[in-house]
Parts: structure tokens; sequence; C-alpha cells
């Protein structure tokens, strides 16, 4: 075997050098590595110091840190059947390492008796918050177990780590197997021209005649809003639902069983009444009860709105088809006739405006007039695929700040969604502040043969809203990477993303990217006012389907879970509260609920919602000095974007916002507050 590149040293990865035997080679040489980092500050006869302990365990393993986020990311954007087996190898090797570490008595003792020293050592906010970051990691995950509980715990782990890995192959692998082959033009009817000319190019790609539909998203989304043949939307809805619901080889039925309770046995293991009471002390909403309390209390004032807003839109199906009972299949479709018919507003009237260049475009001079930054194009460092596109970002005064990669378009391999992510976090180390490397991973439409890549409204949100995650990790400016950039509570980490997707909505951003793409003209006025008129519209639906997501997180993480015995029944027990369209009995969430049994949402769905009030409330700060104010740009990232895990989140806002939250703002944009 030629050297391997991923064991020498590199800045930026070495893509185009790395093959896939290299992988499991270099893991295995970066967990010796790390292990013998934590062997010298285990075995050091020195006394323990914040130095000699604190400082060094947070550099330990880097090695490893480089090389996993790497293969990880790629499991994620640029997948096979090699990279996935090699996956379900290493993630045992990875779960027993974080329990060596985790476990090992002597290097507890030596963190241990740094913490309880504390108070006499003149520490820093930021090494306090280390400190207690480190300590509460061994505390929180067994360091204080016997040897049997110990063991115990290193199996759960492992089999944790294999059926999480399980559950998103699965995914992926029931994502992949459906498509819809259309042959009748026919059937086409109601479908914008971009997405017959995007169905028809991928039909050609695979080597079929007609036009081929996907459950990606940018073939998914068009058919179910604009399609005309009910029977086929829902096929493809049925198809959607049906992800790891279905008696095959993927069907994650007892993948969610088996993960919902290995959970709650780590906790008790743990000393903790469930998995949510673990995960939710160290938020910052603290406790299930006040997450459902949260949730119940944004329910109530939803829910009729919601309801009413449903009826409307029944009403409205039966006035224009005769449908006398709206499926989920019929929700997109009608809703947004309804809403061209109300707002004079269509979505394909929109995108023309939202060329993804120029989109990019905008959400680079929007993070140049609030922070500085400058962003060129380079093609200096390696790419992992040919659709990448890297940029080295800058400060105004020239000053580097980070490297960029940015993933757009949909691809075998590459699974749904939007996500950032990163390479390399900052960290000052021996007086150099070390830059970070950060990717956006997103899945639009790819240009055809005829048109650009032309974005929906919606997936220009998502730009920004990735963006958003993005300049919290290029912005970061912390001592240890350990607290850096989105290393925050994970009910804080949505607010940079979610409030910087409110400048979409606004005139003076709008006018600096929304040109149409043939004639260059600004998107005209009276649509931009159309955009924020309708932004509310059908909140209540939207608001009671992202309440269903978290309420059904928080219960099945929130309880015993031992005596559900059946995924599909529990799940409709759990949304009956919820629901607006009847049950379909083929389709199940909790199968494909990626976030909660493969992501790292469990037990913290609820934090997109939480966020929006954090991010209504922040904008409302922007509206009122303006939203490109100088002084509250700069407020906003040095008490936000820059200061990562640095101190407690609830501190941080109330520095930049000089208050507590408040939820009216989030109710009142909602069109919810009476």
């Amino acid at each position: 075997m030629t050297k391997n590149p991923l064991l020498q040293h590199f800045d930026t990865p070495p893509f185009s050098s790395i093959k896939e035997e290299h992988y499991k080679e270099a893991i295995k040489k970066a967990i010796e590595t790390a292990k013998n980092e934590i062997s010298t500050i285990a075995t050091n006869p020195e006394p323990p110091t914040f130095e000699n302990t604190t400082v060094i365990l947070d550099n330990a393993g880097e090695q490893l840190d480089r090389v996993t986020s790497i293969f990880f990311n790629l499991n994620s954007a640029e997948t096979n059947d090699k990279i996935q087996e090699i996956a379900k190898e290493i993630s045992p090797w990875l779960s027993e390492f974080k329990n060596d570490m985790i476990l090992n008595a002597d290097l507890f003792e030596k963190v241990k008796a740094v913490y309880d020293s504390r108070e006499s050592l003149s520490l820093s906010v930021e090494q306090t918050m280390l400190l207690e970051k480190q300590y509460k990691g061994f505390s929180r995950n067994g360091a204080n177990l016997n040897d049997d509980k110990k063991s115990e715990l290193r199996k759960l782990d492992a089999e944790l780590a294999k059926l999480s890995l399980q559950f998103g192959e699965n995914v992926l692998a029931d994502g992949n197997a459906f498509e819809l082959l259309i042959t009748n033009e026919d059937d086409l009817a109601g479908l914008p021209d971009s997405a017959k000319e995007a169905a028809k190019l991928l039909a050609q790609q695979k080597e079929k005649q007609g036009w081929l539909f996907t459950l990606d998203y940018p073939s998914y989304i068009p058919f179910m809003t604009y399609a005309d043949n009910r029977v086929l939307r829902k096929e493809l809805a049925l198809a959607m639902g049906k992800k790891g619901f279905q008696g095959n080889d993927n069907n994650n039925e007892q993948i969610v069983l088996d993960i919902v309770n290995l959970r709650f046995q780590r906790a008790k293991l743990l000393g903790y009444k469930s998995h949510a009471h673990f995960v939710l002390e160290e938020r910052m909403a603290e406790t299930p009860e006040k997450v459902l309390s949260f949730l119940n209390d944004i329910l109530i004032k939803a829910k009729p709105a919601a309801e009413k807003e449903f009826n409307n839109l029944q009403a409205y199906a039966k006035k224009l088809d005769g449908i006398d009972q709206l499926q989920k299949w019929d929700s997109a479709y009608y809703s947004e006739k309804l809403k061209k018919e109300l707002f004079s507003l269509d979505q394909e009237l929109l995108k023309p405006y939202f060329q993804l260049e120029n989109v990019i475009a905008g959400v680079f001079e929007v993070s140049s007039k609030l922070f500085d930054l400058k962003f060129e194009e380079i093609n200096s460092i390696d790419k992992y695929h040919e659709d990448v596109k890297t940029y080295a970002v800058t400060n105004s005064k020239g000053v580097f700040i980070a490297h960029l990669y940015a993933d757009f378009h949909p691809r075998e391999g590459k699974r749904n969604g939007a996500w950032m992510t990163s390479y390399k976090s900052q960290q000052i180390k021996e007086a150099v502040n070390d830059r970070p490397q950060v990717s956006i991973v997103c899945n639009f439409t790819k240009p055809t043969a005829t048109k650009p890549s032309l974005l929906t409204f919606n997936e220009v949100t998502t730009l920004f809203h990735e963006f958003g995650h993005a300049l919290h990790g290029m912005l970061a400016n912390t001592t240890y990477k350990s607290l850096s950039g989105t290393s925050v509570s994970w009910d804080f980490v949505e607010l940079p993303s979610q409030v910087l997707e409110n400048w979409c909505y606004e005139e003076e951003a709008l006018a600096l990217f929304a040109k149409h793409y043939e004639t260059g003209e600004t998107i005209p006025m009276e649509y931009v006012k159309k955009i924020k008129e309708s932004a509310s519209f059908h909140e209540g639906m939207q608001t009671l389907r992202q309440l269903s997501f978290g309420l059904l997180d928080m219960n099945w993480h929130g309880q015993d879970p031992s005596k559900i015995a059946n995924v599909k029944t529990f799940e409709s027990d759990v949304f009956s509260d919820t629901q607006l369209y009847p049950n379909v009995s083929e389709n199940c969430m909790s199968t494909a609920f990626s976030h909660i049994f493969q992501g790292g949402y469990s037990a913290g769905y609820y934090s997109y919602k939480w966020a929006e009030v954090l991010d209504a409330d922040a904008f409302e700060y922007f509206k009122e000095e303006g939203i490109f104010n100088k002084e509250i740009a700069t407020k906003f990232k040095e008490h936000i974007l820059s200061k990562g895990g640095t101190e407690k989140p609830m501190e941080l806002y109330k520095r930049f916002r000089g208050k507590e939250p408040n939820s009216d703002a989030l109710l009142k944009r909602a069109g919810l507050l009476v």
C-alpha cells in the first residue's frame, strides 16, 4: 500500500488521494495515537493541573477527529456500499475507544482532582466551562460506575452505535430503491416545465424512456406540489412514508424499539429517570417537564389556528375538485393553489429570481454587510466531488477566516436534506489562531440543458439556514476546540441558522440578489410584499407539524419504553393531539426519523421550535435598529457567533439582547398572537 494520505500531515482534507482502503488503517492508527496521548496524561507523575490535564486532554485525539470527520462526512455526502461496510466495522472501534477514555479510572481521577480544586485556580470563564464540560463528560457517562456497570455501559454503547448506522442505511436504501417512471405525458399535467425537464434528464441518465421521479426532495417536492394526478401523488407520498416501514430487509421497526430501550437502559445505569432526563440536564430546557410544558403551551395557541386553516383548505379542495376528505398527499398541492389564489403568489413565478449562483452571492453579500466577510472561490484545495465549490473566507482587512466547502446538488450516495458540518474546528493553540474548515451540504435542483439551477423560496431559506450554521463555525474565536463554533447546547445551536432565514423576507436584502436569471431584473417589490404577506400562511398547520415531531421525540425518550410493543400504534397515539389528516396505515414517521435515531437530536427535536423563540426575538432587535445595523450585527457576532460554548447560552443571549427572550415575538410573527 502506498503511504496513507490520512496519516500524513495535512491541513485541508486530501480528498483526491484518499482511497477507501485507507480509512480503516488510518482510524486504527489514529485510535492508537489518541490512546497513547491519553495514557501520557493518566500516568503523568506530576500533580494534575489545568495545563497538564485539562488542556492536554482537550487536544488529545486531534488526528482521530480529523480522520473521522472526513470519513463520516463522506458517508453522508458521497457514500457507497464499501464505505457503509467500513462504517459498520469502525463504529464499534470508536465507541470502545470513547468508553476506554471515559471509563479510565486514572484519567478521571486526575480530571476530578483539577475539578475539585477549581475554586483556587483563578480560571477564566472559558477555562471554567472547559473544565466543567470535561468533568461532566466523564461523570455523566459512567466514570463513577463500578467495573461491572462500566462493562455493561460499553456493551450498550457499542450496540447503539451499530443500530444507529443500520437505521440510516435502511432509510437511504429504501429511498434509493423507489422510482416513479412516467411514460404518458398526460400524467405530468400541472407540473412546471422545470420539473418535467429535470425528470426527463434523470430518466436519460438512468437510460430509461419517459420522466423519472424519485424521493430526492428536488424531485419529490415539485411533484407533490403541482402534479394534478392524485393517484400518482398518493403513490409517491406512500413511498416516502414507507421508508423503513416495509416488509423487507430495510425495516426499522425493531431497530427503533431496540434503540429507545437501550437508551433508556443506559440512562438508568447512569442514574437518570429516562434518556430525556439525561440529555436535557445539559440543555437550556433542563428537564422533559419544561420541554413538554413549552411544546404544549404553543400547541394550545396554535391548534385552533391550525384546525381553522385545515378546514378552510378542505373546503377549498371540495369546491375545486369535489374532494370530501383531504389526505396528506393533497396538502402541498391544494396549499399551493390556495396560496396562489389568496396572494397571487406562485413558487414557479418566484423561481426565475432565485438562480442558485445569485442566491449564493446574496448570502455572501448579507454576511459581508453584517460581519465584514469576503468570499473568494478557489480551486487550490481538494474536493471530494466535482459538484463541490470551495471558498477562502477573509475579513475586510484581508485576514483569513475560514475555508468553506459547498455541495448543492443531489446524487446517488448522498442523503436527502441539508446540513452543515466541519472538517476542522477553530482553536487557539501555541498562540496561533487555527482557523476552521466548514461545509454546507444541500440538495437543490441541478441545472438542465436550458435552465440554470433555480430555487424555490423554501430552498432559498434552506440555504440561508445552513449558512447561518456555517457562520457560527467560521466566526468562532475561542481558545479550546471542544468549545468552538457550533459546540453549544443543542437547543441553542439553531439560533444562528434560523435567525439568518429572516433576511430572505426583507426587501433590503432581496434587492441584493433576487434578480431574474434571463433579464437581470430585480424581483418586483409587489412580489416581495406578497412573500412577506404569505410568510405566515398555514403557520398554524406548520407549527402543529413541528410540535408533533417534538412530542413524538419526547414521548419516545422521556419514559420507560419497555412496554411499547408496536411502533406504529405508539406513534399514532402520540400524534392524536396534533393530527389533522387521516392516519395512513401504510406509513410511519418513526422508522425514517433520522434526526432522532441517526443524528444527534434524540430528546432534542423541540430545539427547532425553542430556537424559533430566540430567533424571532433576536430579529425583532435587528428590525428595531435596521436589518444591516452594524452595531447590532457586531453584538451578535461578538456575543453569539464567536463565543461558541464558552459560557451558558442564556448568559450569551442576554448579553446580546439585553434581556431574556420573549415568545410573543414568535407568536406575533406566526400570526398566532391574538
